[in-house]
């Protein structure tokens, strides 16, 4: 596929997948943040005096490998523009998380646990990557 191809290729809607994870877990969802128009750094808007560790990211998409390839853009930048092919996140107590792994892939949607919730202190998410650790305020 060429860049025009894969920008324009559909994505599926979440819909019906927060649906049926909303029908049984609503009460254990402490935050639900979509990255497309955000990045990964959406989430930062969102809380105050947390700290958000991404280390178990899904890998990143060849069109936005080919995106910092060509521009030459920082990785860095690159998560706080794009979504980087992870595009929603769930906040949710740790011993749910199989469950709620479970339903998105009963809909053949790949999910993980891409990170944690560590700490109160200064507002601050840390990305852990193949291509850095990458620190945001």
């Amino acid at each position: 596929m060429d860049a025009g191809q894969l920008v324009l290729s559909p994505t599926r809607t979440y819909a019906p997948i927060i649906k049926k994870i909303l029908d049984a877990h609503s009460e254990n969802i402490h935050g639900m943040v979509h990255c497309s128009g955000g990045a990964q750094t959406k989430i930062l808007h969102f809380v105050d005096d947390l700290q958000i560790v991404k280390d178990n990211m899904f890998d990143v998409p060849p069109l936005f490998k080919m995106i910092q390839e060509q521009s030459g853009t920082d990785w860095k930048e690159m998560y706080k523009v794009f979504n980087m092919g992870h595009r929603m996140e769930l906040y949710v107590p740790e011993e749910i998380a199989a469950e709620i792994i479970a339903i998105s892939k009963s809909f053949d949607v790949d999910a993980q646990i891409v990170g944690r919730v560590e700490a109160q202190g200064p507002k601050q998410l840390t990305i852990k990557s193949k291509y850095g650790e990458f620190i945001y305020h």
